[in-house]
């Protein structure tokens, strides 16, 4: 699944669990009904400060992961040590 679908099925499942219509939803992030129905359609357009919002209103938080991933984290404990 392309991560805009993702995207959008997650936020679309989210809201619909809390019982909010986009409209009402779209006021309590802070955000455009109109960027609500974007993001559950899945366009590829929408700002990341804008989904940062609507993912905070539905307590979604976002993860990375790589092969690399530990030693980054490790690059940058090492990298507060050295201030």
């Amino acid at each position: 699944m392309a991560l805009e679908k993702e995207i959008s099925s997650i936020v679309r499942f989210h809201r619909k669990k809390s019982g909010l219509s986009q409209a009402e939803f779209a006021k309590t992030a802070g955000v455009g009904k109109t960027v609500i129905f974007d993001i559950e359609k899945g366009k590829q357009t929408v700002r990341l400060s804008t989904l940062q919002k609507v993912f905070i209103a539905l307590n979604i938080r976002v993860s990375f992961s790589s092969p690399l991933m530990d030693a980054f984290e490790k690059s940058k404990e090492e990298g507060n040590a050295n201030r």
